[in-house]
């Protein structure tokens, strides 16, 4: 059997929604489809300006009264002011457990982590494994699996280009599409209007996204997060999160396409650069049957 491993995730907290109305009330204001969520354990979502554009992403699981969000841990104060405006009559509990759980993910193992806890297979991709949340001070030394630290959880992350708010993109700036959300299982088309839903899904029928997260490869180690992506002087975009060579870029599709059309070397922080779609990716380079570029 081979090992995988395992992190805490000491810049993720948790907050827990319950109440007799929490399933529907949430329904109603994330992206997530909270039927599948029960269904199968845990989701990918977030929840969005009226415009449409990202306020928090997160994990949510199912729990036996409740649910859980895994979100970064310095929003969740906001996140909690956010859901209480939303919750008006609502009978729905909110409460900040960031204190008393611990987020934990576990990849590359063969085996689901026998843990105690609430424990679900990433909803965005199989290869990120899974994740936990567990009382504080639960022992993590499960069988099939090895201590590693979060740098080596957000390097592996960053090779499967799996994007994440405050570290690859801003809170506040992106759409969904943007950062691949919609290919990663954090959007729902199907289940009715929840906020920002209005502006996504035109987006969505449309085809109008020009602005994706890819996978960066640099031919030396990368500049920091936030570095603009260049062709010519020219701007792309700009980098996200990093590892080593490795690292996450949000740009716009037709100007890279046109980039690397005609052949001008793409750079960030003068290390040139490669681009590759992300091996989930649905979408396509505009002009290859993809998404317009109009």
């Amino acid at each position: 059997m081979r090992n995988g491993s395992y992190a805490r995730l000491t810049d993720r907290g948790s907050v827990f929604i319950n109440g007799a109305e929490a399933e529907a009330f949430l329904q109603n204001i994330i992206t997530t489809d909270m039927g599948r969520v029960v269904s199968s354990g845990a989701g990918f979502g977030a929840l969005l300006s009226p415009q449409g554009k990202i306020l928090f992403d997160f994990l949510v699981f199912a729990s036996e009264d409740g649910f859980l969000f895994d979100l970064p841990r310095g929003l969740v104060d906001d996140f909690i002011k956010r859901m209480t405006l939303y919750r008006l009559r609502a009978k729905v509990g909110i409460a900040d457990r960031s204190e008393s759980d611990q987020v934990v993910a576990f990849w590359g193992g063969d085996v689901p982590p026998a843990i105690a806890g609430v424990v679900a297979a990433d909803p965005r991709l199989p290869a990120l494994g899974y994740r936990a949340i567990v009382p504080v001070g639960t022992s993590l030394a499960v069988p099939g699996y090895d201590e590693a630290t979060e740098a080596d959880y957000h390097a592996w992350r960053t090779g499967l280009t799996v994007p994440e708010g405050g570290r690859d993109f801003p809170f506040g700036d992106a759409f969904p599409h943007d950062v691949d959300m919609d290919d990663l299982g954090g959007l729902d088309f199907r289940k009715g209007c929840y906020v920002g839903q209005e502006i996504v899904s035109r987006m969505e029928h449309r085809g109008t996204a020009r602005r994706r997260a890819v996978a960066i490869a640099g031919e030396s180690a990368l500049p920091p997060p936030g570095t603009p992506i260049e062709a010519d002087g020219k701007p792309l975009g700009a980098l996200g999160g990093t590892a080593g060579q490795a690292g996450i870029g949000l740009i716009r599709l037709d100007r890279a396409k046109r980039a690397l059309d005609q052949g001008t070397p793409v750079t960030a922080g003068g290390v040139p650069l490669s681009i590759t779609l992300p091996a989930f990716a649905k979408f396509d380079w505009p002009g290859d049957g993809g998404e317009s570029d109009a």
